[in-house]
Order: structure tokens, then sequence, then C-alpha cells
């Protein structure tokens, strides 16, 4: 059910009804958000918040690298962080940066400071707000292991800090709450030579040109693995789907990745329920296969089309 505009508050930014989300998602797909609201900036978002009406739904969506958008859209208001929630500054071994600010712009700031320990947010698709959210991180360090404190709103537009312990950190997960709006991160890193971490860098980027497909219409690891990094014979969850027998599998216009099977792609003309529905593919055989349930590290966001014909698998968040 779409949101009359004029059933919310006055904003500064941009508010846009029915807006179509696909173009905004790494896979191109997805329905329309009842309202897409563009702040201006935390001054503007913070006010909106204050003034919504409470039973009204909010959505965040940051660079959608790793979201399914349903196909019948999201419910509510979806607000995406522009620019002014975009900025990095560094200062002395400490690097702020705005919540929508790309994962790998601020492994190079760092870099460029001589501030060594954020080099693996060049390989992580996405932006701060989303690290946040899921403990985003590759190559053995997460976002846990660099985050001093971040800044949130609350859905009454209230600025909150959350120091690291305050987020219960565990494997591409966080007990932050749902209804927080991140605006801001602070992280802290060691000195080394900015030749010598940039180095890294591009090594790491090197790695994941090679192994993930990054040109395709892709949402980043599907699935998270089953053993948290640092556990002895790890189990990867891109073998369990090579050794059930899925890589290459394809459900309408999805496709899992021939290249790193725990990518699923669009390969042209799918929906959002091919792609969901491919990943419970995936899930079932790996099941079958070796007796793990793979857990999805994708978010699955939005309602489903009027027409699905597949339900069953949308209600399964494991």
């Amino acid at each position: 059910m779409s949101i009359f505009l004029d059933r919310l508050p006055p904003v500064r930014g941009k508010l846009l009804a029915d807006e179509a989300l696909a173009p905004f998602t790494w896979f191109r797909v997805g329905g329309a958000a009842d309202a897409l609201f563009l702040p201006k900036d935390e001054a503007d978002l913070a006010e909106f918040l204050g003034k919504l009406d409470p039973i009204i739904p909010i959505t965040v969506l940051g660079a959608a690298s790793n979201v399914i958008v349903r196909d019948g859209g999201i419910p509510g208001v979806v607000v995406r962080l522009g620019p002014s929630f975009g900025k990095v500054a560094t200062d002395g071994l400490r690097v702020t940066a705005g919540a929508a600010a790309l994962d790998g712009r601020v492994s190079v700031a760092a870099a460029n400071a001589g501030i060594a320990g954020l080099e693996f947010f060049s390989g992580v698709p996405g932006t701060i707000g989303g690290a946040l959210r899921m403990n985003a991180g590759c190559y053995g360090r997460e976002t846990k292991d660099v985050l001093v404190e971040a800044y949130a709103l609350d859905r009454q537009g209230k600025r909150v800090k959350l120091a690291n312990a305050d987020f219960h950190f565990s494997y591409r997960h966080t007990d932050a709450s749902e209804e927080l709006i991140f605006v801001e991160a602070l992280f802290e890193g060691t000195p080394d030579e900015p030749a010598a971490i940039t180095e890294r860098i591009e090594a790491l980027k090197a790695r994941r040109e090679t192994t993930q497909p990054i040109r395709e219409k892709t949402g980043g690891s599907t699935f998270a693995n089953p053993d948290p990094p640092g556990t002895p014979n790890q189990r990867s969850s891109w073998k369990l789907i090579d050794e059930a027998g899925m890589r290459g599998h394809r459900r309408g216009g999805a496709q899992v990745s021939e290249l790193h099977c725990n990518f699923l792609l669009n390969i042209g003309d799918a929906t959002a329920a091919d792609i969901e529905g491919l990943g419970e593919d995936v899930r079932a055989a790996v099941k079958a296969k070796s007796g793990v349930e793979l857990r999805w590290e994708i978010k699955r966001i939005g309602r489903p089309p009027v027409d699905a014909t597949a339900e069953g698998f949308l209600a399964k968040d494991a």
C-alpha cells in the first residue's frame, strides 16, 4: 500500500513517491519504495524522524551491495544517505567516516595518512553504515577490529553514541537496534608507511578481481561461512556449494557464479524472486549434501510480488 507524501513531514532534501529501487541495487532488481527520502544532511534526517508518524516503517538503503529488494517493493519510507553523509577525515591514527562513505574510500584515506589496519575495507563492497550493521569484513579482519565508536539517530531523531562493546559484535552480526540509523563512525589503526599500506590494498584488490565476479550484477558474498574466522579447519560456504554441485546452477534469470559459487548473479532479466529462490535452492542442496544449513549474509527486504507463486521461501530468514 502506497503512502501519500502529504502524510509525511516536510523536508529540505528530496522526498519521492513510488520510486523504483532497482537502479540503486547491485543486482538491479526489486520493486519501488512507497516513499524514498534523500536527506540533505543529518539535521534534515533528525527533524524528519522526530516528526514522522511512528506507525510508518523505515528502511535504510546504503550502497545496496549486500541486499535483495523483493519485487513487491518496500513499505513505508526508504532512507538513502547522500554525499553529506559520506565525508572521511583523519586525525593521528584515527579515521572519522560518514555512514555513506564507501568502505574502499575509507581504506584509501587511512593509507594516505599512514594508518594501517583498515586495508580489509578495500575488499568490502559497501558503505560504512552497512559495515557497522553487519560487522563486515574479509581476509581475516572485521569492522569490530578497528571500530572505536559510532553515532546513530534513533527513531525520534536523537543522536546516540555506541561504543564498540555496545554492538556485541559476532561473525557478520551485531546486536545494535534495527531502529538506529548510523550516521558516522570513528576507527583507529596503527602506524605504517603509506606506500606499504597502499601495496597491501592493491594486493587485496587484485585478489578480489581474479576470484570474484565484481563486474557482474551481483550482491557480494551470499552466505556467511559456517565457522567464524580463526576456527580450526574452517568450512567455507563456497566449497560446500561447489561440493553440492551448484556451481553454475540457474533459476530464471539468476545463476550461481562459475567464478566464485558463493556469489549469485543476475545474468540478464532476473527478478528478485529468481535470485532469492536460487539462494534457497543452494541452501537446500548444501543441506542435503553436507547437513550444513547455510545462513544468508545478504539481506532480503521488502514485499514479495502480489502474484508470487513460491512464497514459502520468502519467509525463511535462517
